[in-house]
């Protein structure tokens, strides 16, 4: 059995720490000994959100009042917090920490949870993996403390509040959660408070009290207020997974780089191949693929590429990055490319020739594919079936890169070979009632049924038609010259929706 392991990465100074890197970009960041915080707007004025080194050690905490700081430090300097621009920065880092594995999610505003099982083998351990995670980071200017535990909670606690580098096995969690104080049971506020109060200081101390008497005390209060459940899922009898916001990739490669690069054109048909080689062991077929880079300053660069049919042919899908590569912006270069198999679907084989050699010329899929590269996803259409009764409405253009399993498509009649864009209206010499014109002038042309079949009615689409709208009566006519045209009658007499009867031809039969 595959024991479950989860890195939780804490980033205490990473507001502070990203407002000082985009300040000495620009020469304007003050110098290490200037106390300074980041503040926002609280119920009562500024509170501090954030401090640097010289700050803390002034006696500024996060939360307090900034009015109150100043009063003792009136020297200190102010500056008002990017909450927004942390956030997304944060999510661009936890996509970029994939580079160690697929599932990553953020945790609050200045942390990372990492589900590293399987993956610590592929860094040489768990204890290189975590000194190279903390290397990366620091070349990025962010302080880190890391842990890696069986468990979230039990990862939470020891990443803030356990030694640094911590690496609990699975017998261990009680051992050494057991000293940490209750704060890193991740519980609200007022509930520290009570505990406190009630002289349960460490997480030791409320594993030692009776379940039941936690239970009747706690029994009503949600996940934040509850210490049972909290400590429950730091020693892993509840569960608590790692909900990535996307799905990890079913096949992907990857290219490790010993010195960061500007250009993967190089390695693009070696991640293709070996792309390949896993869709076809699986038997699969690509249809979307994304091929990201990783910057050394933390960013990644994503561009992707799709195609109309399933494909696992390693030189298509290299030529389908050919004008794309130029939209990736190395930064000062990158060191790690992956191409990841988004969207694949099953795939046979197929012999095209009696002597089993392949067809040479180009298969239409793949000029389907080469042309919307080139000029975009939504330049190349095919037509696609849609759910209506109305014969100009059952058909629609559709990007051809759109799979045809989107597209519904209904049981139809037996319909014209040609469909006129417009119907166009003729002008009835002579007709049967309820029948079709016995003469009528198309184009002018006289025309004479010697052959019909029909009607068939075609009512308006409420939901979609005005109330005005007259249905109609549809007839396959031959001519007497051998011609076969789809007509039909829209309206009928004393139907209040109008006056006689109109005749209109639609298409033309084989």
């Amino acid at each position: 059995m595959i024991k479950r392991r989860i890195v939780s990465i804490s980033l205490p100074h990473f507001a502070m720490e990203r407002w000082q890197r985009a300040m000495a970009r620009t020469d304007t960041a003050p110098p290490d000994d200037v106390a300074m915080v980041l503040a926002t707007e609280g119920a009562h004025g500024p509170v501090i959100h954030a401090t640097n080194r010289a700050a803390r050690l002034a006696g500024a905490t996060k939360g307090a009042r900034v009015v109150d700081i100043k009063a003792i430090h009136p020297d200190l300097r102010v500056e008002y917090a990017d909450v927004a621009g942390d956030k997304a920065a944060l999510e661009r880092l936890m996509l970029w920490a994939r580079r160690w594995c697929p599932w990553t999610v953020m945790d609050g505003a200045d942390g990372l949870i990492l589900e590293t099982t399987g993956a610590d083998h592929l860094l040489g351990g768990e204890v290189a993996m975590l000194i190279e995670m903390e290397t990366r980071l620091s070349y990025l200017g962010l302080s880190a403390q890391l842990a890696v535990a069986p468990t979230w909670g039990a990862a939470w606690a020891l990443a803030r509040y356990g030694p640094v580098r911590a690496i609990c096995a699975g017998d261990q969690i009680a051992e050494m959660l057991a000293p940490l104080p209750i704060d890193a049971l991740r519980l609200r506020g007022d509930t520290l408070q009570l505990l406190r109060r009630l002289g349960l200081k460490t997480i030791g101390a409320i594993a030692e009290v009776p379940r039941l008497a936690l239970t009747r005390r706690f029994a009503r209060s949600d996940l934040t207020a509850n210490p049972l459940m909290r400590l429950d899922q730091a020693m892993g009898d509840l569960s608590e997974p790692v909900a990535s916001q996307d799905a990890a990739p079913r096949i992907i490669a990857k290219i490790r780089l010993p010195e960061p690069i500007q250009d993967p054109t190089a390695y693009l048909s070696d991640l293709c191949t070996d792309l390949c080689a896993q869709l076809a062991h699986r038997g699969l077929g690509c249809r979307r693929l994304y091929l990201s880079v990783y910057r050394t300053d933390g960013e990644v660069n994503r561009i992707n590429a799709a195609t109309s049919a399933a494909s696992r042919d390693a030189n298509h899908l290299r030529r389908l990055f050919d004008d794309k590569l130029e939209r990736i912006n190395p930064g000062f270069g990158f060191d790690l490319i992956t191409l990841e198999a988004d969207v694949v679907e099953e795939i046979a084989l197929t012999q095209h020739r009696l002597d089993g050699t392949a067809d040479e010329s180009l298969p239409l899929p793949h000029l389907i594919d080469r042309l919307s590269a080139r000029f975009g996803p939504d330049a190349v259409k095919r037509p696609s079936l849609r759910a209506s009764h109305i014969p100009e409405r059952a058909e629609m253009a559709v990007p051809a890169l759109r799979s045809p399993k989107d597209a519904a498509a209904p049981a139809l009649r037996e319909r014209p070979i040609r469909l006129l864009r417009v119907p166009e209206e003729v002008r009835v010499l002579y007709a049967v009632p309820e029948g079709p014109p016995v003469q009528f002038i198309w184009r002018r042309l006289t025309h004479r049924v010697t052959r019909y079949a029909g009607p068939e009615r075609i009512a308006p689409e409420w939901w979609h038609d005005r109330p005005s709208t007259r249905l109609r009566d549809y007839f396959k006519i031959e001519d007497q010259s051998g011609k076969r045209l789809w007509l039909y009658r829209e309206g009928l007499h004393g139907d209040g929706r109008g006056g006689d009867p109109r005749w209109f031809v639609h298409g033309m039969f084989a």
